[in-house]
């Protein structure tokens, strides 16, 4: 009996064991489905940005894809063939160098965007260079904006100058900027200065908007209040209007050597004008410090319980 307990207990833990594995291999590949998709998305907006808006204006802003926009006008090679080939030279140079989760990470966009560029129709969707130059460089950033946040890649430019900050120290930011540079000014050889100066343009419209999707969408921004009579009223009503935590601080001022306290609170950018407002009608004569903060975790932020 003892003996026929035991097999039913083993059998039972191996049938759980075998539910629980199931299960983290149909997440894992769910997962993945979803990176893929996401990825497939990116490569797609890559593909629409330079076959219908740079490309056909002759606009080389950086990167594989300005090298293929290059390399077919100069040679008339299929830019598609030209960033396959380049990106297949820096996955072979990310999994010698940089190891396999960077050489995974860089694998699947640096086969799809190739496809994508094959695929999407090359057209010139307006005449208006600087419109295309503006529109182009957007949904640019927005491809490289979700492959940033997914930690993958196009592969192109990106590899080498992650190779030169493992071996060298050289700042990755500097060593893509130094490439992409280069490719712009061989198109000022290759197509003239004016198609060199909207090049520049390109990368300038795509770095803020990259920069306003990382930052700009979630932007959290940290306030310091010193009141000299009003704290508790400042302290209870943002904690009525808000629903956040604040931090108090013993403070002594530096010119009359007066103990105050201090509250500190991080709230969202739609947040901010109600603790100004909040802070104005308690006490105007309040000192406030308000900046920008880079990043947040934590309770009412990354994390929100279950009510």
């Amino acid at each position: 009996m003892k003996e026929n307990t035991t097999l039913s207990l083993k059998a039972g833990a191996k049938k759980r064991k075998s539910v629980v594995d199931r299960k983290n291999k149909s997440d894992t590949l769910f997962s993945f489905l979803v990176q893929l998709l996401k990825i497939s998305v990116a490569v797609l907006l890559l593909a629409i940005s330079i076959n219908l808006f740079l490309g056909p204006h002759d606009i080389a802003a950086g990167g594989a894809s300005g090298i293929g926009i290059l390399a077919e006008s100069a040679l008339g090679i299929d830019r598609s063939w030209v960033v396959l080939s380049l990106n297949v030279v820096v996955l072979i140079l990310a999994a010698l160098f940089l190891g396999k989760k960077i050489f995974f990470n860089t694998l699947i966009g640096s086969l799809l965007f190739p496809l994508a560029l094959r695929i999407v129709p090359i057209g010139m969707l307006t005449e208006d260079r600087l419109l295309s130059v503006i529109f182009g460089s957007i949904v640019f950033a927005v491809g490289v904006a979700i492959l940033y946040k997914i930690q993958a890649s196009s592969g192109g430019t990106t590899i080498p100058p992650l190779i030169f900050e493992k071996y060298f120290g050289m700042n990755p930011s500097l060593g893509l900027l130094f490439t992409d540079m280069v490719i712009v000014f061989m198109s000022l050889y290759v197509f003239g200065f004016e198609e060199f100066l909207f090049a520049i343009l390109s990368i300038g419209i795509t770095s803020i908007v990259m920069n306003y999707i990382e930052n700009g969408l979630k932007r959290r921004k940290a306030i310091m209040i010193i009141s000299q009579d009003y704290t508790k009223e400042i302290r209870d009503q943002l904690t009525n209007e808000l629903d956040r935590g604040m931090t108090v601080f013993d403070a002594r001022g530096g010119k009359n050597d007066c103990d105050r306290e201090m509250i500190m609170v991080v709230v969202t950018g739609q947040e901010y004008p109600l603790v100004r407002k909040i802070v104005d009608e308690i006490d105007p004569k309040s000192f406030m410090i308000t900046y920008n903060v880079a990043e947040v975790h934590g309770l009412g932020f990354t994390y929100h319980p279950i009510q």
